[in-house]
């Protein structure tokens, strides 16, 4: 086995892949909790399929660099769906299933109607469960990913305590000071950034797991919003990077067994959880 490994981290992808499954894992743990306690898990699940779409306008306009289309497109899609405002006709879990599902079909209708590709079930397949792109990866994407995974967590680290406020209280943050509206969009970006990061290691459909399976299991044992987040990365770094090791060696798509391995740990730490009490 260790041979095994040594071999296949001689080649340059599967350092790659190491590297940029890490830093997106940890990314996505940072805002799991946030988006768990403001009963937004579903918000990855969206952005993630409006992503697809934006991915296949890119395909059809042949553009080869796609983060600049798909991630300006996913931000303000996640500022419309983490709008507060009480004034707003469509709210919460009707919008993010309503934003969801028509990315999601026009995405694949454009796709059929202007195909350009001769394995188009093979390209869908890869982005919806990021079968083979995380193994894809050349050196200005994983150079890109690294500098959004470390703007995004000093973004974090930044504003943890005004994203604290206005994850358990928004309105008690907005009488105190706190411009709440500010901030919600800071944690709009932050959530589309991962979002658009996580799918070159898990695909579009996975991605909710990666964000929120990670808070999940932290919330079975600890209590306190610090411990909470702290566990929450250190659980989801340890699943990527044990599901990148289980594909290699077992020949698994890596999405789906980065996900096994995060489902595992919930069950585990959820045992734990019930022992302790």
């Amino acid at each position: 086995m260790i041979d095994t490994l040594a071999t296949y981290f001689s080649f340059s992808f599967v350092r790659y892949a190491f590297i940029v499954g890490v830093l997106i894992s940890l990314c996505s743990s940072l805002l799991g909790v946030t988006l768990v306690l403001k009963r937004f898990s579903f918000i990855g699940d969206g952005l993630s399929h409006v992503a697809f779409g934006a991915i296949c306008i890119a395909s059809v306009l042949n553009i080869t660099q796609n983060m600049y289309l798909v991630l300006p497109i996913t931000i303000i899609s996640a500022i419309l769906l983490l709008r507060t405002g009480k004034n707003t006709k469509i709210q919460g879990d009707a919008a993010v299933a309503m934003i969801s599902v028509a990315s999601l079909a026009i995405g694949y209708l454009l796709m059929n109607i202007f195909s350009t590709s001769s394995n188009l079930t093979g390209d869908v397949c890869s982005t919806l469960f990021g079968s083979t792109s995380i193994l894809t990866l050349t050196q200005g994407e994983v150079w890109l990913c690294a500098g959004l995974s470390i703007a995004v967590i000093i973004a974090y680290i930044i504003f943890y305590n005004k994203i604290f406020c206005v994850t358990f209280d928004e309105n008690f943050a907005t009488a105190v000071g706190t411009h709440a509206r500010a901030y919600n969009l800071v944690i709009a970006i932050i959530i589309a950034v991962i979002i658009v990061l996580a799918m070159n290691l898990v695909g579009s459909l996975l991605i909710s797991a990666l964000v929120i399976f990670p808070a999940l299991s932290a919330m079975r044992v600890f209590k306190s919003f610090r411990s909470v987040t702290l566990c929450s990365a250190v659980v989801s770094v340890v699943c990527s990077v044990a599901g990148l090791l289980i594909s290699i060696l077992a020949g698994t798509p890596v999405g789906s067994t980065i996900v096994a391995a995060d489902l595992a740990a919930f069950l585990i730490f959820t045992i734990i959880g019930v022992l302790v009490k």
